[in-house]
């Protein structure tokens, strides 16, 4: 995975995924008592960032009878819509407690949906079985060349955003679970914002990345629910994205669910953004722990926006304004 596999999605996603704006608030700027910019890829196509790697693994397929994936529901309803605008039938393997939303979307999408207890049964397991049951095309949710590269093509547009508005130098943080759009942002920037560092950004309790950032190896999670953040609970840094965090990130940051709610009553009543946890909790690090964050200026990549009505109404009925 490399700057050219980033250029090449970017030229085969374009005209399909949104190119998402960078937001900002001056009463965002003044609680983080820095300037703050949102990269908003919650008003990406299917709710999430998801699409864009999705798109490029899909559109690079030669030959495929079909696909499948496994998805807690944004790179589900991502490979979804890929598919389907491919002509290819898709199979999505969701824990069956993902929000009911992205369930459902995904099976609006036209995917067959095959649900596993995220507790007990491993979903990669699963998903080798019926690929080689169904001769399917496994797309992987982030260790995949090609979906790191989708990912990839979200640095592209905040190198050119950053650039716009006078920001060369800071912190770019971004939600973390596996690690594609980490590593992904961090290959762009590399290239055409050196000045810019990536922070993974993970919640309380399923700091993976983190850990292993610090440690030098692979480090696995000792649970597997227990968080809001169900778009980001992953056991372990992947094979191919940790590399590449671990060449180009700075240190991880860890955030409690509490300031995810937070972030996201903040996102919607200063920028107007629906934010699930999962993905505000790149804006929450950029608000409330901003001692661990350094430059005058700050982005954070808000991820996804697929978030059930009940969790959305806890956030603002808590920490509405």
């Amino acid at each position: 995975m490399n700057i050219d596999m980033i250029r090449a999605a970017a030229g085969r996603i374009q005209g399909h995924a949104n190119r998402t704006p960078l937001l900002s608030s001056p009463f965002l700027d003044d609680i983080a008592g820095r300037r703050v910019f949102v990269k908003a890829e919650a008003l990406q196509k299917t709710g999430s960032f998801k699409f864009r790697g999705a798109w490029s693994a899909v559109s690079a397929l030669k030959n495929a009878g079909g696909v499948i994936a496994f998805s807690s529901g944004n790179h589900a309803q991502g490979v979804a819509l890929a598919a389907k605008a491919h002509g290819l039938p898709a199979v999505i393997i969701m824990p069956s407690d993902a929000p009911a939303m992205k369930i459902e979307n995904t099976r609006a999408l036209g995917a067959e949906v095959v649900l596993y207890d995220r507790a007990n049964e491993s979903r990669e397991t699963i998903g080798e079985a019926l690929a080689a049951e169904r001769d399917l095309h496994l797309i992987r949710p982030f260790d995949d060349s090609h979906v790191i590269a989708g990912q990839g093509t979200t640095g592209l547009e905040i190198a050119q955003q950053a650039a716009e508005q006078g920001v060369t130098e800071g912190d770019v943080l971004v939600c973390c679970g596996g690690g594609g759009l980490t590593a992904g942002i961090a290959t762009a920037l590399e290239a055409d914002a050196p000045g810019l560092r990536v922070r993974p950004v993970e919640p309380d309790g399923f700091d993976d990345v983190t850990r292993s950032l610090a440690s030098g190896g692979w480090e696995n999670n000792n649970q597997a629910t227990g968080s809001i953040c169900d778009a980001i609970l992953t056991p372990s840094p992947g094979q191919l994205t940790f590399p590449i965090m671990q060449r180009l990130c700075g240190p991880g940051i860890v955030v409690p669910d509490e300031d995810c709610l937070r972030a996201m009553a903040l996102a919607w009543s200063r920028l107007k953004v629906v934010l699930e946890p999962g993905g505000a909790i790149s804006l929450a690090a950029a608000l409330f722990h901003g001692d661990q964050i350094e430059g005058e200026a700050v982005i954070a990549v808000a991820s996804g926006g697929n978030v059930d009505q009940p969790m959305f109404e806890k956030a603002l009925t808590e920490y509405g304004q």
